[in-house]
């Protein structure tokens, strides 16, 4: 007989942020009891490894429908029924509701002992409380895919199984990402794309004399500047 457990969470956090945080299953051992490990196989598969009623179990997964900032639902490719889906709604003033659906077989006398005693529905309410706290501590996710699962087929999100042009933890964290492809200079970020900046480029075509001659204050106007001697001392012609 399958079990249906549903529990719902308030997040102060915007839907975009929860729902990234959701996708990131293999940070799950940090806020889900009883989590062992999880592992990403593939964009649709993963590899569970949990205790259930004091027992260890592992299991392979598969996600059969991702729609960003709405829904991940996922499903046990082996052994009896393990399913469940996790939807995201915008509840406005920067607050998510999340709704957590978990559908199982409970198989043995322990996990059927722990069903009756609803062991396994208060921790599916404490593992969302947990979630609640580590992302509202966080402030931001600590990743994201922003791909599409649906009927079978896997459309990849920009920048593949990272955030890509989504905003990245040290982001939030006020620190400015690294610039790519652009040359290093020193005069105040006023570089040309050929290498140089202007001023460096001029230079290189001038000889050791011309540039000593420019470094030389020039002199005021109509007074001619002293003519060193060409040869012999001082005052002789």
């Amino acid at each position: 007989m399958t079990t249906t457990i549903e529990k719902r969470v308030l997040v102060d956090v915007p839907v975009k942020t929860a729902y990234n945080q959701w996708t990131q299953f293999e940070d799950f051992p940090h806020f889900m009891g009883g989590v062992e490990s999880v592992r990403q196989l593939s964009d649709d598969r993963l590899h569970w490894v949990a205790e259930i009623a004091g027992m260890k179990r592992s299991w392979d997964a598969r996600i059969v429908e991702q729609l960003p900032d709405r829904k991940i639902a996922w499903e046990a490719t082996e052994g009896a029924r393990n399913a469940g889906s996790v939807l995201f709604e915008d509840a406005g003033n920067g607050q998510t509701a999340i709704q957590l659906v978990l559908e199982y077989d409970p198989e043995g006398l322990l996990e059927n002992a722990a069903d009756k005693l609803h062991l396994i529905e208060n921790q599916a309410e404490a593992d969302l409380k947990r979630f609640k706290e580590f992302i509202e501590d966080e402030g931001y996710e600590t990743g994201a895919w922003r791909g599409t699962i649906q009927g079978g087929s896997v459309t990849s999100g920009v920048g593949g199984d990272t955030l890509g042009s989504e905003t990245t933890a040290s982001d939030a964290a006020g620190q400015k990402p690294d610039r790519i492809g652009r040359p290093f200079d020193q005069t105040n970020e006023l570089a040309d794309f050929e290498g140089d900046s202007d001023e460096t480029a001029a230079s290189d075509t001038q000889s050791a004399a011309e540039r000593e001659a420019e470094s030389k204050p020039s002199p005021a106007p109509g007074i001619i500047p002293p003519v060193p001697p060409t040869g012999g001392s001082l005052g002789q012609h």
